[in-house]
């Protein structure tokens, strides 16, 4: 069960319009997320919404997930810095076609 999201995200890879961000979870376990080139990192973390939600749909897995909660509880970093400004670009974090991001969590203030 493919959706037109999925196919278009594939078409615009082949063009070059689009980079995959591998998202590394505590676990091990990574996830290809597909975003268009000069995606911000709000645009990251709403693709990789959709990704779980999706996967989560086949798998017949959790059904709902609190986003409010992750981003409250984990950060996103790149080479040891925080992807903390939503609006930045992720270029400008240096972060290219098959790079790896993480989820870290957020330490105690």
């Amino acid at each position: 069960q493919v959706t037109a999201e999925e196919i278009g995200s594939q078409v615009a890879l082949e063009y070059g319009q689009a980079m995959t961000v591998r998202v590394c979870k505590a676990d091990g376990e990574t996830m290809p997320v597909v975003v268009v080139q000069n995606a911000s990192v709000l645009e990251l973390k709403k693709a990789l919404r959709r990704h779980v939600q999706l996967r989560q749909a086949r798998q017949g897995g959790v059904q709902h997930l609190s986003w409010k909660y992750i981003w409250r509880t984990y950060h996103l970093t790149y080479a040891g810095e925080k992807l903390a400004d939503d609006r930045k670009k992720l270029r400008e974090y240096g972060i290219r076609n098959r790079d790896e991001v993480s989820f870290i969590k957020k330490l105690r203030k």
